[in-house]
């Protein structure tokens, strides 16, 4: 399992992380809090990835998938504060995307629950969960930080 704050495996034929993501400065939009729980979720997730691929013991991933789920639900509801704290004009939408991806983690969850971390979930974690953050961070969470900074300028 990749040590927090170590890049992921990366597939050089392919170009993609093969055991979760890797946080990069790219990421981040300027509220420590917010950018700081991104960077934990990325080790989050990294984690749970690498242990589901690694086969490691069904408590430890049950441990690692509860404890995602719950700083998640943390985080979204800190990024939502802060978006009502500035008067984001897409919050609605925002929050319908963070419902969504609540939905898609539950079905991970069923899956877990009814057959382990078989390899379809491992694939689904890394297609679902990774790209899902990665994206979300840059196309959806980005809007946030240049809107909270163009009402500071």
């Amino acid at each position: 399992m990749p040590a927090p704050n170590t890049p992921a495996q990366e597939d050089d034929t392919m170009g993609e992380i093969k055991h979760g993501i890797a946080w990069s400065d790219d990421y981040k939009l300027g509220n420590e809090k917010v950018d700081e729980q991104h960077r934990r979720l990325f080790e989050l997730v990294s984690e749970l990835v690498a242990s589901c691929m690694e086969g490691h013991s069904a408590e430890k991933l049950r441990e690692t998938l509860g404890f995602l789920i719950d700083y998640t639900i943390r985080h979204f509801n800190d990024e939502e504060a802060l978006q009502l704290q500035f008067d984001y004009p897409d919050f609605g939408r925002h929050r319908e995307l963070h419902e969504d991806f609540k939905k898609q983690v539950d079905g991970l969850v069923r899956s877990f629950r009814k057959s382990g971390c078989t390899e379809e979930l491992s694939n689904n974690l890394n297609k679902i969960v990774v790209r899902w953050l990665v994206t979300h961070i840059q196309n959806e969470d980005k809007k946030i930080g240049d809107h909270i900074r163009s009402i500071r300028m």
